[in-house]
């Protein structure tokens, strides 16, 4: 009877636990036992997983505080992952045991969910897909829970996380309009009330509707639970505030959050004290509070991972106070926090170049903008800023480094054997002592790497290869101009050099082969052995062998002098040529008299070439106008009893009329030159114009011969070469007319010009192009010839012929006139086949458009390859200046004939009415020569 009573229960337990685990029936029993191995036992260890996920979110995550911070501490990432790919395996884990949970207990019946849990783990495995940066399969998630759970208890919940996923997924209006209607459905103001509030904020900051979002955070802050949530939405309102010109608001809130104490977040607190900060009146506030306070934050061991925005706030704070020693000192301790913040790197750098550039040490300032260069984000205004300024020093970088090494050598040329010897000797004493303390420096590292390596247990002290002798490691390159925080080791020579003795001290003198670590004991000592006897032969010991080497000897530096005069009178002009651009340099680009009186000063103490000393003596007397007026007069005198025939002292004595009438004057060289420019001499202007630059060198009209140079580049070389030329000018004559034309120019017209491309469009206006390289070859004349023998012969009278420069070695003989591309074809035909021309050279059919562009961007070999756009948008040429032309006025039109002998009558007569044309003279002024592209053609077509 036991018996079968006990098959009883075991068959009716047996069949209750069938009907538990059977998702297709809607019991009591099924819905409880599902809901109970959902929540205890899988989303139990998904929550588990999720959440530590989300606190590595929060950890890793950096934010930027130079930036109105977002309300969710999350950043989205950039790195592209392929489709099955995760970034965090918390959240893979979490993701599976949802979906397992759903696959296993989900008891979807009758168009709605029966199983409590299934809103759970739907919500679960939207986090996890939201956080691992997956949108629209998070929200497919959120979306199955609202269309078939809508009475669920997390319904709010997921409501919000829904609104996050859309405004990730640029929604944001969307994200506006559910948030609204969500906040009217909630009842209860707790923590789901708080993040609503919160999440429309953030709505409202991506649509720019800085006051709604006021409001909400406002709300957030008031409701939610979390202290660090408070602390956040606090600081983002302190920033909105400042955005709104709300200044006393702002700095309630920030002190707010320092009165939070340790109940906020440690960064909004340094973070409050900095923006606090800004706002303090550094000529009347109360410096020695404001220097006690931040020494205070400075030594509280809770700040040491903030010391580097402390540091640079006390940096900042002595650099408005303009005491720059201590503003560089706190600028470097800045640096030495090893800062995660890329921009505050980059703003240590930039002030620190800031402070030498206005300083006028312009080399070290060079150094810092690189180093700026290399912490900012490419292409923002920023960096295209301290990248024009660091431009601006090039120059001076270059020049002021072969000032400094030709002064050197010549110097050291100058002394004697003896002096050079004691000189060299003192130098290396010094290199010595630099290299026993980074010998110091390295062991003392290497103990401490050691140390704590052992304190891990990565490394067994038994197996030292030096027997417990702890081996030092390099310390690192330090270069003022990287930005990088581990520099190269073979930078620097001197770690190099310790690098291989300390090799050799361990290891010996081993051959360059595998397995070299491992190689005997007895084959080491050999190698010793025989390293020892070789150096005994050669009279020297191996101690002596490891630590002599070149860089400690007198001779090595004594012998790479320049032993010829020759040499050094090359080093000597080189050098003078230096110090005569950097004077002109810092009295033009930068406006440093006294440093440009210097440089110039220095230069006539040398005895420099005849060229050089007229130009420095008179940019003297205009620098001394300007600081002293005496020594301005003493140059004067100087200039005209020891130059009285000069140019310079002509312009001295009669200063209303700067000797126009002498045809060695500047104006009439550039009048001359312009002349041939005009008249489309270019290959002969690119020569006038570089003699006349080097001629004049130091006057005020060179900045007219650059442009005007500038503007035959573009004729010759192209639109690319043309605004290098154009880039050149602007940046050496920033202040004078010509370079501000040239910067409008790089600014506006280039942009545009570089926007034209070769299309395939029609047109009604054709030209045909036969290549040559010379246009007075005999050949050449041949084709001339029978072109306008046809166009005559034919009566074409609209058709013309013109000889246009390309390059400065390919030329065109080109016919103009043609109204259809067939006509052309036609032209050609007949000029190739026909008895009386055969005209045998390759001709080129083309578009004027394309011809103009051709013309301006040198790009023959594209046209002719076929790359040609199908409907090319036509640039925007409207601007704040006059309308840009259209491109067929960069043809040149130079020497064009009409076979017509009335018309080219005509046109060879049309000569400019002024022959100074474009060269206005007001005030004893120059006019600026036109840009090519602004030129109006001798001849239309």
């Amino acid at each position: 009877m036991k018996t079968n009573t006990i098959k009883y229960l075991i068959f009716t337990g047996l069949l209750v636990f069938l009907i538990a685990c059977s998702t297709k029936k809607n019991t009591f029993l099924s819905r409880n036992s599902h809901a109970l191995s959902t929540k205890d036992n899988i989303l139990y260890n998904g929550g588990i997983a999720l959440d530590k996920g989300i606190e590595e979110v929060k950890l890793q995550n950096k934010d930027n505080f130079w930036e109105l911070l977002p309300v969710e501490r999350m950043q989205i990432s950039e790195e592209s992952m392929l489709p099955e790919e995760n970034k965090n395996a918390n959240f893979e884990r979490a993701e599976t045991k949802a979906t397992k949970a759903i696959q296993k207990h989900s008891m979807y019946i009758q168009g709605s969910e029966k199983n409590p849990q299934m809103d759970e783990a739907y919500l679960m495995l939207g986090k996890a897909r939201y956080y691992d940066q997956r949108f629209v399969p998070a929200l497919d998630a959120f979306n199955y829970v609202l269309n078939k759970s809508p009475k669920s208890d997390k319904i709010y919940e997921v409501k919000i996380w829904r609104e996050k996923t859309n405004m990730r997924l640029e929604n944001d209006q969307l994200a506006v309009n559910n948030l609204r209607k969500l906040l009217k459905e909630i009842k209860f103001k707790d923590q789901i009330f708080a993040d609503a509030n919160a999440t429309l904020a953030q709505a409202f900051l991506n649509l720019e509707v800085k006051d709604s979002a006021v409001a909400k955070l406002k709300i957030a802050i008031e409701y939610t639970k979390s202290n660090e949530e408070k602390s956040r939405y606090k600081f983002i309102l302190g920033q909105l505030f400042e955005d709104l010109k709300q200044k006393d608001s702002a700095l309630t809130m920030y002190r707010s959050i320092i009165d939070m104490k340790r109940k906020a977040g440690r960064e909004y607190v340094i973070h409050s004290h900095i923006r606090i900060a800004e706002y303090f009146d550094y000529e009347h506030g109360d410096t020695l509070a404001f220097i006690t306070k931040y020494n205070e934050l400075l030594k509280d061991r809770e700040n040491r991972p903030f010391l580097d925005v402390l540091d640079h706030q006390m940096a900042l704070f002595y650099d408005r106070k303009k005491n720059y020693k201590q503003a560089k000192l706190f600028y470097n301790y800045s640096l030495k926090d090893k800062s995660r913040d890329s921009y505050l790197v980059a703003s240590n750098y930039r002030n620190l170049a800031d402070i030498y550039f206005n300083s006028a040490k312009y080399v070290t300032a060079g150094k810092y903008y690189d180093s700026t260069l290399v912490q900012l984000k490419p292409r923002t205004r920023e960096f295209n800023l301290i990248k024009k300024k660091r431009e601006n020093l090039e120059d001076v970088i270059k020049y002021e480094g072969i000032a400094k090494n030709n002064d050197s050598i010549i110097s050291l040329f100058s002394m004697s054997d003896s002096a050079k010897r004691i000189y060299f000797e003192n130098y290396i004493i010094e290199l010595k002592k630099q290299e026993e303390k980074l010998q110091k420096i390295a062991e003392k590292e290497a103990i401490i790497k050691e140390n704590k390596e052992k304190a891990d247990g990565q490394i067994d002290s038994n197996n030292s290869p030096s027997n417990n002798k702890p081996q030092p490691t390099l310390p690192p390159v330090s270069k003022p101009s990287s930005g990088s925080e581990g520099d190269f080791y073979f930078y620097n020579p001197s770690t190099v050099a310790y690098g291989k003795k300390e090799f050799i001290k361990n290891w010996g003198k081993r051959s360059l082969q595998d397995n070299w670590r491992v190689s005997s004991i007895s084959s080491k000592k050999n190698d010793d052995v025989a390293f020892e006897q070789e150096d005994k032969q050669g009279g020297k010991t191996e101690k002596d062998s490891v630590i002599v080497d070149d860089r400690f000897s007198p001779d090595f530096y004594i012998s790479q002098i320049p032993t010829s005069q020759t040499e050094i009178d090359s080093l000597s002009k080189e050098r003078n040529f230096a110090y005569f651009q950097l004077g002109v340099i810092y009295k033009e680009k930068f406006k440093e008299y006294q440093l440009a009186a210097n440089k110039l000063e220095k230069l006539l103490s040398y005895n420099p070439e005849e060229r050089l000393v007229l130009p420095s003596m008179y940019n003297l007397f205009k620098i001394y106008e300007i600081i002293d007026k005496g020594k301005a007069e003493e140059m004067k005198s100087r200039i005209i009893s020891e130059y009285p025939n000069s140019r310079y002292a002509q312009i001295l004595k009669n200063p209303e009329n700067e000797i126009a009438d002498s045809s060695d004057s500047p104006k009439v060289v550039y009048e001359n030159i312009y002349k041939k420019y005009q008249s489309g001499e270019y290959k002969q202007v690119v020569t006038a114009t570089e003699q006349a630059i080097d001629r004049f060198a130091g006057d005020e009209i060179v900045p007219k011969f650059e442009l005007l140079k500038a503007n035959v580049i573009a004729k010759l070389s192209g639109l690319d070469e043309y605004a290098k030329a154009l880039n050149f000018v602007a940046l050496n004559y920033p202040n004078s007319e010509e370079g501000k034309r040239a910067e409008t120019m790089l600014n506006v017209d280039i942009p545009k010009l570089q926007a034209l491309q070769l299309s395939k469009n029609d047109s009604k206006n054709w030209k045909i192009l036969y290549s040559t390289k010379d246009f007075e070859d005999k050949n050449t004349k041949i084709l001339q010839a029978k072109i306008k023998k046809f166009i005559a012969d034919r009566g074409l009278n609209k058709l013309s012929i013109s000889s246009d420069i390309y390059t400065m070695t390919d030329n065109f003989v080109v016919i103009h006139g043609m109204s259809s591309e067939d006509l052309a074809k036609g032209i050609v035909s007949i000029l190739k086949d026909y008895k009386d021309y055969k005209v045998q050279e390759k001709a080129i059919i083309i578009s004027a458009e394309n011809y103009a562009i051709v013309q301006i961007k040198k790009k023959l070999d594209e046209f002719l390859a076929g790359n040609l756009a199908d409907n090319p948008p036509p640039p925007n040429w409207d601007g704040t200046i006059e309308k840009a032309p259209v491109a067929q006025q960069e043809k040149p039109a130079q020497r064009q004939e009409q076979a017509n002998p009335e018309s080219s009558k005509k046109h060879n007569g049309n000569q400019p009415k002024n022959p100074q044309n474009g060269i206005q003279d007001n005030d004893n002024q120059f006019g600026l020569p036109p840009s090519p592209q602004m030129e109006k053609p001798e001849k239309k077509g």
